[in-house]
């Protein structure tokens, strides 16, 4: 790849791509700048000469550098549902969903703990912007209650 560093190396690797043939590929080069980068492109392997002795571009190259790429592994748990510690997206899957809700109030909740209105969506601001949202979802799903009053919040004996 350092090859195409070059400029032109570049054009001369754009041209073989696209099917020119040399010298036509580059009339505006001269021999021994064209010569040198044809041989730093078969040198790096982004060119090879067919039968006929033809430039033409290497397919191998690049299945080999995606090849040496680690394999990304899939994501698991609630890694699946968020970026950057925030949530990407909610689950459609209410069984996911809870597991995610779950998560977030065991992180940002501590048991006993007795939380206003306006504590609660402080800390739940670092999941996400609608804090709303996410409260609501809590409370529906039980993992948060509202004191009788209504003024604080707190996780249920359970969870």
């Amino acid at each position: 790849m350092a090859a195409l560093a070059n400029n032109d190396a570049r054009t001369v690797y754009a041209r073989i791509v696209l099917g020119t043939k040399l010298p036509e590929a580059v009339p505006d080069l001269k021999d021994q700048r064209r010569n040198r980068a044809v041989d730093a492109l078969l040198e790096s392997g982004l060119v090879d000469r067919n039968a006929a002795g033809e430039l033409v571009a290497s397919e191998a190259v690049f299945r080999d550098l995606l090849t040496q790429q680690p394999r990304r592994q899939p994501e698991t748990g609630v890694a699946r549902f968020m970026r950057l510690g925030r949530i990407e997206r909610y689950p459609a899957n209410k069984a996911e969903r809870r597991y995610l809700l779950t998560w977030i109030v065991g992180d940002a909740i501590k048991a006993g703990e007795d939380l206003t209105e306006k504590q609660v969506n402080e800390r739940l601001l670092s999941y996400t912007d609608d804090v709303v949202l996410l409260r609501r979802y809590m409370v529906d799903f039980g993992l948060l209650e509202r004191t009788r009053s209504g003024s604080s919040y707190s996780r249920p004996k359970e969870t």
